[in-house]
């Protein structure tokens, strides 16, 4: 059975997930979820897809998850993929949990509001508040990558496809590759493992389709 991620792709959320799925050879497709002519927001997608109002949503059969995170592990699970070795899992969810409240959920919050809100609405207070604790973030984890290849052990894992969820964006969010060479380095050599797309090729939904 194929499995299906209701996306877009300009969700670095939704990419997490839809990374780990395209890695771990599993057969899934994806379902575009409008985002921006309010899907999310309807009451048949809250009554049929997500109560949350989010995405990415997995269906698998009978099986229905949100949360990235979540999406994640049941890659894993059902793949053996990206788990780490066994006395890692814990290293593993440390990195997932930390990308969830200090990298992933600011740098998609703050490219939102720098690229996809009208130009007079966007609060620019906010974003450089935002940028200050971004930059934080990227300290905390271009130092942990200075030696290493992976966040967490010898090989990809869920840290890895959790911290680089919109670190491959190209619009602008406080980010330059050049000014963290740990990272920039680490985000090379994932984008050179077999089977890596780009967000915007993942999964539909771009940009240019609002243009």
């Amino acid at each position: 059975m194929t499995i299906k991620l209701h996306c877009f792709g300009e969700s670095g959320n939704a990419y997490k997930a839809a990374l780990a799925l395209e890695l771990s050879g599993l057969a899934w497709e994806p379902v575009y979820v409008d985002f921006f002519a309010g899907a999310t927001r309807s009451p048949e997608y809250r009554a049929n897809v997500n109560e949350m109002g989010e995405a990415p949503v997995l269906v698998d059969g009978d099986v229905k998850l949100t949360q990235s995170g979540v999406i994640q592990q049941y890659v894993t699970d059902k793949s053996g993929k990206f788990a780490g070795a066994a006395d890692e899992k814990y290293e593993v969810l440390r990195w997932v949990l930390w990308d969830n409240h200090k990298l992933s959920s600011q740098a998609g919050m703050t490219r939102f509001l720098m690229n996809f809100l009208p130009e007079d609405k966007r609060p620019a207070e906010v974003i450089a508040f935002m940028h200050g604790r971004l930059k934080a973030a990227y300290q905390v984890l271009d130092g942990h990558l200075k030696g290493r290849d992976w966040i967490v052990g010898d090989s990809i894992t869920n840290a890895d496809l959790s911290c680089c969820g919109d670190l491959y964006y190209p619009e602008p969010f406080g980010f330059d590759r050049a000014d963290w060479p740990n990272i920039d380095a680490w985000l090379t050599r994932l984008s050179e493992t077999q089977g890596w797309k780009h967000p915007y090729d993942l999964m539909p939904g771009n940009p240019g389709d609002r243009a």
